[in-house]
């Protein structure tokens, strides 16, 4: 045998490398930053409605109280990240439609559909299941019935008209209701009503905002969300503009009953009722002009949404104090 032959045969029968060295510590890194990403922490400020109820109530809390909703906020995130690991792995060819969630981890490659399935089963299981054990079982029903109504929207309910616009509103009231069930806070009518329908307002402007962006685009307006073609700008701006207005006139019945019982040499829940207005109003100029699409952005980085929040915020709080 030459000289060449041996060199060749020593090549071929040469060990290639095993599985576990082609899982190079780059290529976790990478799906571990594909996956917190497709967890959306940006989205994670939503979560914090689990302080609402309590808040509302004018519940002073105590240091294991406010432990226990610091809980249920890591709970809640851990089930809306299972709901958005799970989402965009059934929505990934249809996310490649639209011009911005095209860039999602699951519809651009970086995460494969499976690993975001396990992902986001595991989550799920794991958070109902300490919410049974460090909160109340109520709780544990509360993230369970959350997990299983946004899954049923995943598959089935999106493609319902208007009971998807009504499916995405019940997720932000099952927020705002969590840290009252796990303190077991009873929740008063004219809380549910207000939150139930500035989350409407919320969800039909970003809706109406997604409808306009994919109107300017070349592409399928429905492409992109399961029924967003059935609607019409006209529609969708009629329901944020009933929700808003019946958000508007249930806190304001809610300011004036509750606050003619308290004290204060001034009314202090009624004046909330001016920054708690001019928020709407504010937000609606976003919604009108259809750049809501992200809420969070809207809320977060707009200025003025920042100080009127606050103040409404010093104003309740004054209310509480002097009631």
């Amino acid at each position: 045998m030459t000289e060449r032959s041996t060199a060749v045969t020593a090549v071929i029968n040469e060990p290639g490398p095993a599985v576990a060295d082609l899982v190079t510590p780059a290529s976790t890194a990478g799906l571990a930053a594909g996956l917190l990403r497709t967890c959306r922490p940006r989205q994670w400020v939503k979560n914090g409605l689990v302080l609402a109820a309590p808040f509302a109530a004018a519940r002073l809390l105590t240091v294991p109280e406010l432990a226990q909703l610091g809980v249920v906020f890591v709970l809640f995130t851990a089930c809306s990240a299972a709901v958005y690991l799970i989402n965009d792995a059934r929505d990934a060819e249809a996310d490649r439609a639209h011009p911005v969630k095209c860039l999602r981890p699951v519809a651009s490659g970086q995460v494969p559909a499976a690993a975001a399935y396990a992902a986001g089963t595991l989550l799920a299981v794991l958070a109902t299941a300490v919410a049974a054990v460090a909160c109340n079982v109520d709780t544990a029903g509360l993230l369970a019935g959350y997990v299983a109504i946004q899954l049923a929207y995943c598959v089935w309910l999106k493609h319902v008209l208007v009971v998807d616009l009504f499916i995405v509103t019940t997720g932000f009231l099952m927020r705002a209701m969590a840290g009252g069930i796990a303190l077991g806070i009873e929740l008063s009518r004219w809380f549910l009503i207000t939150a139930g329908f500035c989350a409407l307002f919320m969800v039909a402007a970003k809706r109406y905002s997604e409808l306009v962006l994919m109107a300017g685009q070349d592409g399928e307006v429905g492409a992109s969300r399961a029924l967003l073609g059935a609607y019409t700008p006209g529609y969708l701006r009629f329901v944020w503009q009933l929700a808003a207005g019946v958000a508007v006139l249930a806190y304001c019945l809610w300011a004036v009953e509750t606050g003619a019982r308290g004290a204060g040499w001034l009314p202090w829940r009624q004046l909330s009722m001016i920054p708690f207005i001019l928020s709407v109003m504010r937000y609606a100029v976003f919604a009108d002009a259809g750049s809501a699409g992200a809420p969070e952005d809207v809320v977060l980085r707009d200025r003025a949404l920042t100080v009127l929040g606050a103040t409404w915020g010093a104003l309740y709080v004054l209310a509480v104090v002097n009631r």
